[in-house]
């Protein structure tokens, strides 16, 4: 499946008789000796019953992932599809628990409160000093603007800022975003787990839109442009000098169905 663009495998193990090997999860998404992808999401039963289904999340290079927007979204309707059931639900991550509404083939969910906004920090890098913002929206993520996304340096600075100490110990995804106009923004990622830019990357959109909120002052919602060209929407309340009912909305599209020998 993808969901604009972001590409991934999804394996049905309700039956829990499948116990992936990171190896195995390499393999899976490697472009050219296996099935390709930026990460792999298996369905389980929900073990702590907080929710109606579960994942497991694991990122292209073999780690497991607390959380991914777009994944959230292709994860949603594999679900709708396996277990037959149209209606809203929710399932858990590390992150927290997920909910998950349709319309159409397109997908909301609702993700969980961000924390550690951190804005205007200035971090040291090998080009000069720059000014960084930071969230997290699941996972962690950094947010610089840009003037021209399309010259933006992802593949040069991305792996400085996403292994700087400033992050550390485990790093954060980072963010190059450009404010195409009012409540509208184009953001590219380099994403932690893939080592490299995708054509989207859900919770990057999300902190990229919460962050303008502050520094932009947009209101929700906001549209986000991605790499792949699709168009995403964040919305979001502020309560409390916070965040709350932070919802991304966007595409999640069935690519192929098939079988792999592990």
């Amino acid at each position: 499946m993808n969901g604009a663009g972001n590409d991934f495998v999804l394996i049905d193990n309700r039956a829990q008789k499948i116990e992936l090997t990171r190896d195995q999860v390499v393999r899976l998404c490697d472009r050219h000796r296996g099935v390709g992808a930026d990460g792999v999401m298996v369905l389980i039963p929900c073990a702590s019953r907080k929710a109606d289904w579960a994942w497991e999340f694991y990122n292209s290079d073999g780690s497991t992932g607390e959380m991914c927007g777009n994944g959230s979204r292709c994860f949603a309707r594999f679900v709708q599809r396996k277990t037959g059931n149209p209606k809203d639900f929710t399932f858990e991550t590390e992150a927290g628990i997920i909910g998950a509404k349709f319309h159409g083939e397109r997908v909301t969910v609702n993700l969980t409160a961000p924390q550690e906004l951190r804005l205007g920090e200035q971090v040291k890098l090998s080009t000069g000093v720059q000014t960084i913002h930071s969230v997290n929206t699941g996972v962690p993520h950094a947010v610089l603007y840009v003037p021209d996304a399309d010259k933006a340096m992802v593949a040069q600075i991305g792996p400085e800022i996403r292994r700087h100490a400033h992050f550390g110990p485990k790093g954060t995804n980072v963010n190059f975003v450009q404010v195409l106009g009012p409540n509208h923004i184009r953001v590219r990622t380099f994403e932690r787990g893939v080592e490299g830019e995708t054509l989207a990357c859900g919770t990057g959109v999300t902190a990229s839109a919460l962050v303008s909120s502050r520094v932009h002052k947009f209101a929700s919602p906001v549209k986000v442009q991605v790499q792949g060209g699709d168009l995403l929407e964040v919305s979001f309340e502020e309560q409390n000098g916070g965040f709350e009912e932070v919802r991304l909305t966007g595409p999640a599209e069935f690519v192929f169905e098939g079988k792999i020998q592990l």
